[in-house]
């Protein structure tokens, strides 16, 4: 809701509401929760998108009791343009609601020039997030993640920065994302000595894409960690997009580097087989395909972008049926196992 101030300036007023339907769950063993959705900023929040579309995903975002916004540094394009947008969206809008909100960000892709500006050394880690927090016009995150292993780096001096961080009152929480289950493990028992709260491992995960059922969901549980999925729609194969082939200016007719057509022409049947099922669920294949990611206890939530309002309220019906019947679990293994 919005409306005029004395001075006919605009002003955000949320949802009194927002809290009655999202789905909260646990972090791990934290005393974070989490609702089952969350907003990633990654695409249509840069310098090259309509800022005030990306105001009303926020607003739609927060109406609904979304309240963790998820970003990193080298979002856009151009890299840091999404936190800058965020940042202002978030004076205008939810200043007001900064304790309502959980504020991620992330470092460890290519973000600037040199030798300091990508992977995981002190250095670019502490430099990064400080840059974060000025773009974003925040004092510090909810958390702050290493958006990727470095393989030159030891895990020590990338962990240890971590923590400082963490000390130094910029993050409240640290998470990784993604590693491997083996450096998992070892990242957790550094932290765990340096009694860090680390509390999310940010993982790809979809129906088409399971490979962190393979040692990485038991590594978390076993830690106390949560888990919270990106790419739950595959790229969009999961939805009703590609349900009869692939369309004129769709992301795969382009080739582009995250989905390419062939990989589309391999999933086409399997994606119309769980159509089929999702219709028999009353949902679209893109709501059951965000309901079977959350089926696992292990998931904290599921980590939606959206183009638009009502693209992020058509994934929010996603909770509305969250029980699958074995059988149906039977028949979508048969599918995608």
């Amino acid at each position: 809701m919005q409306i005029n101030d004395k001075s006919g300036v605009e002003k955000y007023l949320p949802n009194s509401e927002r809290y009655n339907e999202m789905v909260y769950n646990r972090s791990g063993k934290s005393g974070v929760k989490l609702p089952a959705l969350s907003i990633g900023l990654w695409h249509n929040f840069g310098f090259i998108d309509a800022i005030q579309n990306g105001r009303d995903i926020l607003r739609t975002a927060f109406d609904l009791g979304i309240v963790h916004f998820d970003l990193a540094n080298n979002y856009g394009p151009p890299y840091g343009s999404a936190e800058e947008n965020f940042g202002t969206i978030y004076k205008n809008d939810f200043k007001p609601y900064r304790d309502e909100l959980f504020i991620a960000t992330k470092a460890g892709f290519d973000m600037w020039p040199g030798p300091y500006g990508n992977w995981g050394s002190r250095k670019y880690l502490v430099s990064s997030l400080d840059q974060s927090l000025q773009r974003m016009g925040l004092d510090y995150v909810d958390i702050f993640y290493h958006h990727r292993p470095d393989p030159e780096t030891p895990l020590e001096e990338t962990m240890g920065a971590l923590a400082d961080i963490v000390r130094q009152g910029k993050a409240l929480y640290v998470g990784i994302s993604n590693y491997q289950p083996e450096d998992t493990q070892k990242a957790a028992e550094i932290l765990k000595r340096l009694n860090v709260p680390f509390i999310l491992h940010q993982a790809r995960y979809s129906m088409l894409d399971r490979w962190v059922e393979n040692g990485l969901l038991d590594t978390l549980n076993e830690n106390g960690v949560g888990c919270i999925a990106f790419s739950p729609l595959a790229q969009g194969m999961l939805t009703d997009k590609y349900l009869n082939g692939i369309p004129e200016n769709s992301r795969a007719s382009k080739n582009l580097t995250y989905l390419e057509k062939e990989t589309v022409n391999n999933n086409l049947e399997k994606i119309q087989k769980l159509n089929a099922i999702a219709q028999q669920r009353g949902q679209k294949l893109s709501q059951m395909a965000i309901a079977w990611i959350l089926r696992q206890p292990q998931v904290a939530s599921v980590l939606v972008g959206a183009s638009s309002s009502n693209q992020l309220k058509d994934n929010v019906k996603a909770l509305e049926q969250l029980i699958f019947t074995e059988e149906e679990l039977q028949l979508i293994e048969k599918i995608i196992g």
